[in-house]
């Protein structure tokens, strides 16, 4: 829920559990940077548990924690529930274009044996895997982590978070939970002042007057035209340039319908 810093609808979840085959959590979370405490993880264990569910996790932002957050990986907190934890190198290692990644599967395995099999099969045989990236993964583990200088107080990713953060809910309607972790902001846009019907068509517009490119809400199955996702990614002269094209389309948008 947005008003608690993101946390998962735990009841709604149940709900959903009843039929489902699998929980997949993204921890820390795209497109809210969202970081969820051990106490929630703990509760979608359980219902993991209860209800017999594979739990995927997406935990490639794993490193990128401001403020002293830490996290803590799902797969840790039981031994009796089976888990699928993905990371790679493109996020905390800044190294997309590599297409190295990976799965750890632990837990209760015996279920899964003819999976595991599957897996096995596959990275036997390389099919499309970019085998030379896949020597600098041990490098990038083990050696220096250059991350942590840039979600530092004093480091980039730090004082571009804050600056997009500061910027954007400056703005008449604009509101948004300050990010604990990655590298987006997922900001609403108060209905009764930005009355969009169709928010692919706002940010459309967005693009062609500003030239600034930010996704619809929609675009992660958010069911209201009132979000988009910002990525604070560049340069913080880049980020101030944008952000104040933002301002000046969204100052437009308020006089263009009287709000």
């Amino acid at each position: 829920m947005e008003d608690d810093q993101w946390r998962p609808d735990l009841e709604g979840l149940k709900e959903a559990a009843k039929g489902a085959r699998i929980v997949f959590l993204d921890n820390p979370n795209n497109p809210t940077g969202a970081l969820y405490p051990v106490d929630l993880l703990r509760e979608i264990v359980e219902i993991a548990r209860q209800h017999q569910l594979i739990v995927y996790a997406d935990e490639i932002y794993d490193k990128v924690l401001y403020d002293g957050a830490t996290h803590t990986s799902i797969a840790s907190l039981a031994e009796d529930v089976l888990f699928l934890t993905f990371n790679g190198l493109s996020k905390n290692y800044r190294a997309c274009g590599y297409r190295a990644g990976w799965v750890v599967v632990s837990g209760e395995k015996r279920h899964a044996r003819d999976y595991i099999e599957g897996l096995d099969m596959l990275a036997s045989m390389r099919l499309c895997s970019n085998v030379p990236a896949q020597y600098a993964v041990q490098t990038a583990l083990g050696g220096y982590q250059s991350i942590d200088d840039l979600v530092a107080p004093t480091g980039r990713l730090y004082r571009q978070r804050d600056l997009a953060y500061d910027l954007l809910t400056s703005i008449p309607g604009v509101t948004c939970p300050k990010p604990q972790a990655a590298m987006y902001l997922f900001p609403r846009l108060d209905p009764k002042v930005y009355p969009i019907v169709n928010d692919q068509h706002f940010v459309l517009e967005l693009l062609l007057e500003e030239k600034v490119l930010v996704v619809q809400g929609t675009g992660f199955n958010w069911p209201h035209p009132d979000h988009f996702r910002l990525v604070f990614l560049p340069n913080t002269d880049d980020l101030q340039e944008a952000l104040g094209r933002i301002a000046r389309f969204l100052d437009g948008f308020r006089k263009r319908h009287g709000t």
